[in-house]
């Protein structure tokens, strides 16, 4: 079911991306969503347990850490309490799997501040309650899970109704649409029957199942003297060729044949090819049955007592191996989060310990934290998220480490830096996020990028093509110059209490049309400071703060 969910997302993240409501070329919902969704899958994979409750637990914990982005969280809270729900279940019931979903809308709305409706906590809610319906109706769990892909969809479509930007923009919410790909995914994992995006594993995927299974049954071992099945037996067969080929390929029948020789059995395949893993004392009887449907065009065997003592030696030996890099280690770690050389270099100069690059593009996840926060050897730790959709993922990795942390909720690289102008090395954690906080709101926030879809939002209509001036989150400026968009920005940002403009120019952007916008600054703003720094961001030409 994960697996299937995982690609149906994946294979549709470009077309969540596109919802985006801004138009600018930085969706990344869709993207956010994929990967959280894949660290899950990945962690359901690496488990040993054929429990229900286990497998659920190992979901959850790898949605959790692979959290990226406000829907990639909000998902991994959805799961937390799906997974808590059905943690003491070996199997699950129709009404076992409604009340997890049912379980999971309550977490997920109890981890958002301000729930706000219009969103995916509202097609969480909605495919919950038609779930809830339809187990007091039947004991089939498919029938549940398809009345969940129903009230998904309603909830989807209700969307723009509940939240206003959407219906002016004509979209429903990206990572409702999202979410609803997941549920569409179980149904189909769940009922064996596949939808419009027909999921098939590629040969890479065929491999990382393969490798996975092969994972969990030697690992499981503690003893190289309890391994009952001496070889791990792989082969590739292309059905219905080869002059031993007499049988019409009967994927059921291959798999109870070769489960009665071996265990850790795996059989894959699509229209034309069958991969098989299998431990087993009998190989040849492997590849015999292979010979059955078509032509062997890959074997492999290894001996899986030396495989085993071999990794037992490397075990041993990791620990004398050193990373390539590792993060320096300070005792007040200051973490944030950039895309660009130049933007970094200037966080390093103002006293940040560490930078985590990502940004609107690539959100980092919630382990991305953890890792840094643990590999610092800190006893205390801030966290400058520097975007609104990166601030949910931080606040989870407080909650999973040892040391006292805070999340300045810094929504810009803008107000990042003005937040580390009011950083103390010598204060404690709390004062530094009053004083750090209280720093946020003297900074005003531009960006100007490039609309890559007609569109109109809060009165101002976008062209494709143009470029948009965005101060603090609204677009207020659409121009076909990006010089006049810059400025006409700067004319809304300025008024009597500013002093200081810094430009940060992106790797789109130009020193030359920097230049420009500073004369223009020095002509109609004499008594405003101005200064230029290369920032290299992506997506974004020119990002201004106006202090």
């Amino acid at each position: 079911m994960v697996r299937v969910a995982s690609h149906r997302l994946e294979k549709n993240a470009k077309f969540v991306n596109s919802l985006n409501v801004f138009p600018v070329p930085d969706g990344d919902t869709g993207t956010n969503m994929s990967l959280t969704i894949k660290s899950g899958f990945k962690a359901v994979n690496e488990s040993t347990s054929n429990h229900v409750g286990t497998l659920g637990k190992a979901l959850a914990k790898g949605l959790l850490m692979g959290a990226r982005g406000n829907s990639g969280v909000i998902t991994s809270q959805l799961f937390r309490g799906f997974s808590k729900s059905i943690e003491d279940k070996e199997n699950l019931s129709a009404m076992d799997l409604a009340q997890a979903f049912d379980n999971g809308v309550k977490t997920a709305y109890k981890a958002v501040m301000k729930p706000v409706e219009g969103t995916i906590l509202t097609v969480a809610r909605v495919a919950s309650e038609y779930g809830m319906k339809k187990a007091n109706e039947t004991n089939d769990t498919v029938e549940v899970m398809s009345a969940v892909v129903a009230g998904a969809k309603d909830g989807l479509e209700q969307t723009p109704s509940l939240l206003p930007v959407l219906k002016e923009v004509g979209v429903v919410d990206s990572g409702g649409q999202g979410l609803t790909f997941i549920y569409e995914g179980f149904l189909e994992g769940l009922s064996g029957i596949a939808g419009e995006d027909v999921y098939q594993p590629d040969e890479v995927e065929m491999d990382e199942m393969v490798n996975a299974t092969h994972h969990q049954s030697v690992q499981g071992k503690f003893d190289t003297d309890d391994i009952e099945h001496g070889y791990c037996t792989e082969m590739m067969v292309e059905l219905g060729e080869g002059a031993t080929t007499d049988e019409k390929f009967d994927y059921e029948k291959m798999r109870n044949d070769l489960n009665e020789i071996g265990d850790s059995l795996l059989v894959v395949s699509d229209d034309e090819v069958i991969k098989v893993h299998v431990h087993t004392n009998y190989p040849y009887k492997v590849w015999e049955e292979g010979h059955k449907f078509g032509s062997l065009v890959k074997i492999k065997i290894d001996n899986m007592k030396i495989q085993h003592e071999n990794i037992i030696e490397e075990d041993d030996e990791e620990p004398a191996k050193e990373t390539a890099e590792k993060p320096k280690e300070v005792d007040f770690a200051v973490i944030t989060v950039s895309s660009g050389a130049g933007i970094t270099e200037l966080f390093e100069s103002l006293g940040v310990t560490h930078v985590i690059n990502g940004g609107q593009t690539m959100n980092p996840s919630t382990n991305d934290f953890v890792d840094v926060l643990n590999a610092s050897k800190a006893k205390k730790a801030i966290i400058l998220p520097n975007n609104g959709n990166i601030v949910m993922a931080a606040k989870q990795a407080v909650d999973l480490v040892d040391i006292p942390v805070v999340v300045v909720e810094s929504k810009t690289i803008s107000q990042g830096m003005t937040a580390m102008f009011s950083f103390n090395p010598e204060g404690d954690l709390d004062e530094n996020k009053e004083n750090m906080t209280e720093a946020l709101a003297t900074v005003k926030s531009g960006q100007v990028t490039q609309a890559i879809r007609d569109t109109e939002i809060d009165g101002i209509k976008i062209t494709n093509g143009h470029f948009m001036g965005i101060v603090d989150g609204k677009i207020v400026i659409d121009n076909e110059d990006i010089i006049e968009a810059t400025e006409k920005m700067l004319d809304i940002m300025i008024d009597e209490e500013s002093e200081v403009i810094t430009i940060l120019v992106g790797e789109d952007g130009s020193e030359e049309g920097a230049e420009h916008i500073e004369e223009y600054i020095t002509s109609k703003y004499p008594d405003l400071e101005s200064e230029i720094h290369n920032g290299g961001q992506p997506v974004y030409q020119y990002l201004v703060s106006v202090e």
